[in-house]
Formats: C-alpha cells, structure tokens, sequence
C-alpha cells in the first residue's frame, strides 16, 4: 500500500486553556485534491502549522510521506503558501523565486515558477510595491518552485481579484493533473466545491466532515422550489399552499414563495394544483454554503461527527 501524502494521528494543539486543534485523525492519500473548510477560528491554521511541522502539537502525530514533516520540506517534496508568508520587500519578484530555489535540489526554472502563478510580468516588480492578489500569486510561484510532490495552502486566493483566481485554480488544475496532492484550506466555498476532490470541514477543532463535495452537499436533504404569483393572488396562494403535506419549510415574500421538500417532482405537482397560476419556476439544489451552516451549526451543539458518504 502506498504511504500516504500527509497522516494526522489523534493529533491536538492548546493554548493555554483554549484547545485549537481536538483530535484529529486525517489520512490523505497521494494525488487527493482536499479542502479544509470551517469557520474562523476552527482550528484550520493550527492544523496545516502541525502539519508542516511549523508548531509543536500537544498530543498525537502528524507525518508527511510516512517522516518527519521537516524532512520532506527538506527534501524539497512539500511546498507552502501560507498567511503568514513573508517576502524581502526589497526584492523583485524574480529574486525572492531564486532565492527559494537555490535552496532545493531539484527545483523547477524560475521561469516555469512564474509561469504557473501567471504572474511572468512582474518578475521584475518589487515585493514591496505588489498588490494583494500579486502578492498572493508570487507566493504561490515560490511554493511550486521546488517541484513538490505535495502543496498546503492557506486561504491562497485571499485577496485576489475574480480574474485572479480564475487563472489561478486553472494553473492549480494543470498542477495537478500531474498527479500531484494538494489540501488548501478557504472560505470561497464555491473554490471547494468545483476544484477538490474530497472536502474536510472544521468546527472547534474537530473534524465534523469527510466526503465528496457531493457527499457533502447531500446533508442536507431536499430541494427548493421558488415561483412568483400575481400580486393580487398572494393571499389566496398563503392560504391554499397552507393545506399542502410534505414539505420542511415554506416562506413568503411578497409574491414569491419558497419551498423546501424532500421530493421535489410530488411537490411541484401539488403546488401546480393548488396554484395553477404560479410563473417564473425555478428548483434548485442545495448548495455547498447551506452544507456547511448546517454542519457546522449542528457541531456547536453536537460532539458527534457527522458521518457523509457512509
């Protein structure tokens, strides 16, 4: 069986009275695309700091390619695009890449590194006058420069522009059709659901999701049924909609109404019986935001991890 990319073993993090990272067993096998998501506070920086060997964890292990985190740094087999990543502000661009690749054995051309973050242009550019999403992108090209087997991210689309990080999960995409393992951790949760392959979510500490983005999304069950009315018929459809079995929720505004329901099409038929005048009909599935509120809403409350793709 192969080692895996990245293995996290009842692995926690306190500071002081406050436990940052609870537990977490987490096992990531070569060529996964995995998102960590949660909310702020979740533990999700502290995890990727223990991961790469950056903290020290209070109990548990975390191991890269079966070793030591430090040594597959070292071996120039992980590259890091953290939050925190500082760059020489006196520097070009340009500079700041090699001095990063002189340090690796095998590294990739600093063209190539400049290539895939998009950003040859400002090779010559001064780190100190880069903006947010430049500055974000540069650090992304100095994390690949070492050619790793295996890329962390943190929030690596902070701060960019939507042209940015379009072009920037395209390049991610080429990066990985290589074969390669990347775990980055966002709040864009629409980057989470179109690009990773498996989606972790965070709350407290605990990890209170494991699945397909698919798998994920399928937490919350149902679908939404959204169509409008005449202005005149508001009252009579909040009347008639009233007698209607079946459905988790229903919500008026003005003219429009939502439904929730676990199944749709039966739904759908009745509402068109008992408003036959109802327009502008839309059903839509539940998205990865209304995921992730009810994980981890149900997480401040619960101890239990909720089990997806079981």
């Amino acid at each position: 069986m192969d080692i895996p990319a990245l293995e996290l073993a009842a692995l926690s993090k306190s500071f002081g009275q406050l436990t940052a990272v609870d537990g977490i067993d987490l096992t990531i096998q070569r060529g996964e695309v995995v998102a960590l998501l949660g909310p702020n506070g979740a533990g999700k920086s502290t995890t990727i700091d223990l991961a790469l060997g950056l903290a020290h964890p209070t109990s548990g292990t975390a191991r890269l390619f079966g070793g030591d985190p430090r040594a597959a740094i070292l071996a120039g087999r992980v590259g890091a695009m953290l939050q925190g990543g500082a760059l020489l502000p006196t520097t070009t661009v340009r500079q700041s890449i090699a001095l990063v690749a002189a340090a690796h054995r095998a590294p990739l051309s600093i063209d190539e590194a400049l290539d895939r973050a998009g950003i040859r242009d400002l090779a010559k550019q001064r780190v100190s006058k880069l903006s947010g999403g430049q500055l974000q992108r540069a650090r992304f090209a100095i994390a690949v420069v070492s050619n790793p087997d295996l890329l962390i991210l943190d929030e690596p689309t902070a701060a960019m522009d939507v042209e940015s990080r379009r072009e920037f999960w395209h390049s991610m995409r080429e990066f990985t059709a290589e074969g390669r393992t990347v775990v980055f951790a966002t709040h864009y949760l629409d980057e989470a659901d179109s690009f990773a392959d498996r989606i972790v979510i965070l709350n407290s500490g605990r990890i209170v999701a494991d699945g397909t983005p698919a798998e994920v999304k399928s937490v919350v069950s149902g679908r939404s049924i959204r169509f409008a009315v005449d202005a005149g018929e508001a009252d009579a459809a909040t009347s008639a909609l009233s007698r209607l079995g079946g459905i988790r929720s229903l919500e008026q505004r003005a003219s429009r109404f939502t439904l929730v329901s676990d199944d749709s099409d039966a739904t759908l038929r009745s509402v068109l019986h008992l408003v036959p005048t109802a327009h502008d009909i839309e059903i839509t599935a539940h998205t990865m935001d209304d995921a992730f509120l009810a994980l981890t809403t149900s997480a401040a409350t619960s101890t239990d991890t909720v089990t997806v793709g079981a």
